[in-house]
C-alpha cells in the first residue's frame, strides 16, 4: 500500500525523517533508511533544515524512491519563487514522488548563510492550493498542463503548543480546504497541551501525527523551551536527562513513553531523530511500533 492508501484505510501511521548531508555522499543515508525499511510507512526528507545549505530534498527523495523507499518530500517556501515551486512539484511527480509536506520554512538569518535573500513568494497554504491546482491539470495562472496531471498526497505541519492555539487551528482549516490530507506536528512533550489541542480540532476531518523529537540532553530541552516557539519540555523530563548516566538510553525511554501515551490520542507518530537516525529502530522497539 502507498502512504496515501494507508491514510485512506485509517491505518495508524508511523514516519521518521532523514536530513540530507552537506555534500554529495549519501551512502550513510541509505544505510540509516535500511534500518527502518519495514518499520515505517514513509520517510520525510528535510528541505535545508534550519536554513543550512545541504544536498536537496528532491534529490534525496529520488534516491530513496529508486531504492524502494516511500519518501515524503518536504518543501519550504523560503528559497523558491512560484515558478520554481511549481517546477519542483512537477519534477517530484516525474520522479514518482507523490508525498509532499508543505512548510513556510525557517528564515535564512537562522542558518549558515544569514546574508542569503529569503523568497517567501508563497506561504504554505498557497503552496497547497498550487499543488491542488496542478493535480487538476493547470498551473496557478490557469495555464493547462500537457499530458497527464500529477498526483500528490499532500501534508502540512501544525504546532499544538502554540499560544494562543486558535490561529493554528484557523490555518489548519485553510490547509485542509487547500488539499492537506495529513498533518505532522511540532515536538510534543506535554500531554495536557496536546490533549487541549486535540479537543479543539475534533471537528476537522484529517489525520494528525504527533511529532517526537529525541532529547539529547537537558541543555537541549532548556534551549527548546527558551527558543523554539510552542515547544515545552516539562521539568520532570529535564530532571530525568540531568540525572541519567546514559543519555541515549534515557532519551529512548522518554520517547517510547511519550509514544505509548500518545498512540490512543492521534492517528500516527512522526519521529524526528535530529542526527540520531540509528536510534530510531530502538525507539520503535521500545514503543511496540
Amino acid at each position: 500500500m502507498t502512504f496515501k492508501e494507508k491514510i485512506q484505510a485509517n491505518k495508524f501511521l508511523v514516519t521518521s525523517e532523514i536530513g540530507p548531508p552537506k555534500g554529495i555522499e549519501f551512502s550513510h543515508l541509505l544505510e540509516d533508511a535500511e534500518l527502518i525499511r519495514t518499520r515505517v510507512d514513509a520517510i520525510n526528507v528535510t528541505d535545508l533544515q534550519s536554513s543550512v545549505m545541504r544536498l536537496g530534498s528532491l534529490a534525496v527523495c529520488s534516491i530513496l524512491k529508486q531504492n524502494g523507499f516511500e519518501p515524503i518530500f518536504q518543501m519550504t517556501c523560503r528559497d523558491r519563487n512560484r515558478l520554481a515551486l511549481q517546477s519542483d512539484l512537477l519534477s517530484a511527480a516525474a520522479f514518482g514522488i507523490e508525498n509532499v509536506l508543505m512548510l513556510t520554512g525557517d528564515h535564512t538569518t537562522l542558518g549558515d548563510h544569514p546574508d542569503a535573500k529569503p523568497v517567501f513568494d508563497l506561504d504554505s497554504v498557497q503552496l497547497l492550493q498550487v499543488a491542488k491546482k496542478l493535480q487538476e491539470g493547470a498551473d496557478m495562472k490557469g495555464n493547462k498542463l500537457t499530458g497527464a496531471s500529477p498526483k500528490f498526497c499532500l501534508g502540512a505541519v501544525v504546532n499544538p503548543g502554540a499560544d494562543p492555539i486558535e490561529p493554528q487551528i484557523i490555518k489548519m482549516e485553510k490547509k485542509i480546504a487547500a488539499g492537506a490530507e495529513f498533518f505532522q506536528t511540532q515536538a510534543v512533550y506535554d500531554l495536557k497541551i496536546f490533549e487541549n489541542f486535540l479537543s479543539k480540532t475534533r471537528h476537522l476531518k484529517t489525520k494528525i501525527m504527533a511529532g517526537i523529537v529525541l532529547l539529547k540532553s537537558a541543555g537541549m530541552a532548556k534551549y527548546m523551551n527558551k527558543n523554539v516557539a510552542g515547544v515545552f519540555v516539562p521539568d520532570n523530563l529535564i530532571k530525568e536527562m540531568e540525572e541519567t548516566k546514559d543519555k541515549t538510553a534515557q532519551s529512548i525511554e522518554i520517547a517510547s513513553r511519550l509514544i505509548n501515551e500518545l498512540k490512543p490520542m492521534c492517528d500516527g507518530i512522526h519521529i524526528m531523530p535530529i542526527g540520531w537516525d540509528k536510534l530510531v529502530p530502538r525507539v520503535l522497539d521500545a514503543s511496540s511500533l
